[in-house]
C-alpha cells in the first residue's frame, strides 16, 4: 500500500488506521453538525417534528384522569377478602394513611360484581359499558407513590415528583418528539372545573413555554378565550400586524440570548394565528353524527359533558394532537352535595362512586369504541385513573380516606396487552406488593411507547440536566405487546 503523496511504503495497518481516523473525524463532524443544525431547528421552531429515539408504537396518548381518586377496591381490583370481613379489624391498618383519621376496620364493596370477557375480569356494576371492554385493557394493579393529598399527588404523577416548577408528562412528550399538526398544540387540557392543583398539573414549569398544555373548558361553546379575529382587520391586515411584530420581537431576542421565553412567545402569536382556522373546526362537534353524539351519550344529562370531553379528544387525536389529557368534572357527595374532586368519596362511597359511573362510564367506553372502529386505537393509548387510591378500611361509617400506597392504573390501545392484570395489592387492597409501579415506572414506559428512552430525554436547567423519571424509572417490560 503506497501513500501517494510522499511515495512511502507504509504498513498496512498503520496506513488503515490513518485512512480511518480520517473517517472517525467526518463521521464525528458530522454528528456535530447534525446536532447543531437540530438545535438552531428546535430554537427557531420548538414545536417542529423531530424523530423519536427509536420506533415507537404510540403517536397519541389520552389520559382519563379520574379526579379525586377512585377506590381501587371498589372500580377494578376485586378483594373477595374484604367483602368477608367487613367490619372487622383490618390488619395492619394505619389511621394516618390518609389526609384525615380512618376507623382500622374493614369496609366491603358495596356494588355487585361480575366477570367478563376471557380474561375473566371482575367488573363492578358501576361500569356497564366499560365492562365490554375488558379485553383491551392492561390493568396495573400496584401503583403507588409518596403524597396523599389531591393537589400534590396529582402533581407527582404527573411530573414524577411533587416539586413545584417541573413539567409534566404532556409537556416532556411535546418537547421531546415536536408536534405531529403545526396548526395545533401538541399537548391538550380538557376540564370541567378546575382540578386542585390545576394549571401545575400540567405546566410546562422549567421547559420553554411553548411546551406548555392549552387548557380548555370543554363545557364553554367558546373553549378557547381571544382566538377570534378583530373585526376590524381582514387576514392581509392581520398577516402583516403579526409579521411587524415577529420583526420586532426578533430584534428584541436578539440581544438577549439567554432569554429561553422570548422564542416561546413569538412562536405563540404564530400558532395563534394558524389555530384561528383549524381549532374552530376541531372543536366543532355539530359535523359529527347524532348516531356518534348517542355513542357518547351526549344526549345524557348525567354524563354529557364527558362524553364532550371525549368527543373532543377523539377528534384532536384524528388531527394529530400528541397528548390530551381529560379531568372528571364534579361528582355527588353522600349528602347530596356537588363535590368539586369528583371520585372524593370520604362519607359515602357508593353514593360518590355511582355518581361518578354514571358520568364517565359511557363516554370513556364510547371513546375506545370509536378508536377502534377508525383505526385510531392501533397507534393511540387510553389511560384511565386517578391520582391515588382510597383506604380499605372505613372512614365514618360509610366513605373511605386517601390512600397512595396502592391503586390501579388501566391503558388500552397501542403497545400494550389487553386482558393482562399486572402487579398486586394484599389481599384487603390496602397496599401494593407484588411488581410495585412507581410514578417513574409509569413515565419510563409511556416514553418508551412514544419512541423515547426516558434516561435520554433531558434539559439542562440551572446546571443540571433533568428528566422526567429523574433517577428512577423501570421499563415495565412485561405489560407491553
Amino acid at each position: 500500500m503506497f501513500d501517494t503523496s510522499s511515495n512511502l511504503v507504509l504498513p498496512a495497518r498503520r496506513r488503515f488506521l490513518q485512512e480511518a481516523g480520517l473517517g472517525f473525524g467526518s463521521v464525528a463532524l458530522a454528528s456535530m453538525l447534525h446536532r447543531e443544525a437540530q438545535a438552531e431547528s428546535v430554537a427557531n421552531d420548538p414545536l417542529a417534528l423531530r424523530a423519536p429515539h427509536f420506533g415507537g408504537q404510540v403517536k397519541s396518548i389520552v389520559w382519563l384522569f379520574m379526579t379525586g381518586a377512585p377506590s381501587q377496591v371498589d372500580t377494578w381490583d376485586y378483594k373477595p377478602e374484604l367483602q368477608k370481613r367487613d367490619g372487622q379489624d383490618l390488619a395492619g391498618a394505619d389511621p394516618k394513611t390518609g389526609f384525615f383519621t380512618t376507623s382500622g376496620k374493614c369496609l366491603k364493596s358495596p356494588f355487585n360484581w361480575s366477570q367478563y370477557g376471557d380474561s375473566g375480569t371482575w367488573v363492578p356494576d358501576l361500569f356497564p359499558h366499560l365492562s365490554k371492554h375488558v379485553d383491551k385493557m392492561c390493568f396495573l394493579h400496584s401503583m403507588y407513590l409518596k403524597q396523599n393529598n389531591h393537589a400534590p399527588a396529582s402533581i407527582e404523577l404527573m411530573c414524577g415528583t411533587n416539586r413545584p416548577g417541573l413539567p409534566a408528562l404532556g409537556a416532556w412528550m411535546t418537547y421531546g418528539l415536536g408536534s405531529q399538526n403545526q396548526n395545533l398544540p401538541s399537548y391538550v387540557v380538557l376540564h370541567d372545573t378546575r382540578p386542585r392543583g390545576d394549571d401545575q398539573i400540567w405546566s410546562a414549569g422549567f421547559l420553554p413555554k411553548t411546551y406548555q398544555a392549552l387548557a380548555l373548558d370543554a363545557r364553554r361553546k367558546e373553549a378557547i378565550d381571544n382566538l377570534a379575529r378583530d373585526g376590524k382587520h381582514n387576514d392581509a391586515q392581520q398577516r402583516s400586524q403579526l409579521d411587524l411584530i415577529k420583526q420586532l420581537n426578533q430584534e428584541h431576542a436578539a440581544s438577549r440570548p439567554t432569554q429561553a421565553d422570548l422564542a416561546a412567545r413569538i412562536n405563540s402569536y404564530e400558532l395563534a394565528y394558524r389555530m384561528q382556522m383549524a381549532a374552530p373546526e376541531a372543536l366543532d362537534l355539530t359535523k359529527e353524527s347524532e348516531a356518534t353524539h348517542k355513542l357518547y351519550g351526549m344526549d345524557q344529562p348525567e354524563c354529557a359533558t364527558f362524553a364532550r370531553q371525549c368527543l373532543l379528544a377523539r377528534r384532536m387525536v384524528e388531527r394529530g394532537v400528541r397528548f390530551v389529557q381529560i379531568f372528571a368534572g364534579k361528582g355527588v357527595g353522600g349528602d347530596g352535595s356537588v363535590n368539586d374532586v369528583p371520585w372524593d368519596c370520604h362519607s359515602d362511597v357508593q353514593t360518590n362512586h355511582r355518581s361518578c359511573g354514571l358520568h364517565t362510564d359511557q363516554p370513556a367506553a364510547a371513546l375506545l369504541a370509536d378508536l377502534e372502529s377508525r383505526g385510531l386505537l392501533d397507534s393511540t393509548l387510553v389511560i384511565w385513573g386517578g391520582e391515588f387510591g382510597r383506604t380499605s378500611d372505613s372512614q365514618g361509617s360509610k366513605g373511605r380516606d386517601h390512600n397512595p400506597n396502592g391503586f390501579t392504573i388501566w391503558m388500552a390501545g397501542a403497545g400494550v396487552k389487553g386482558g393482562l392484570h399486572y402487579g398486586s395489592t394484599d389481599p384487603f387492597g390496602y397496599k401494593a406488593v407484588g411488581k410495585k409501579v412507581h410514578v417513574n415506572d409509569l413515565h419510563a414506559t409511556l416514553l418508551h411507547l412514544m419512541g423515547l428512552e426516558h434516561t435520554k430525554l433531558t434539559y439542562r436547567f440551572n446546571g443540571r440536566d433533568y428528566r422526567l423519571t429523574d433517577i428512577g424509572g423501570e421499563l415495565l417490560t412485561e405489560v407491553l405487546v
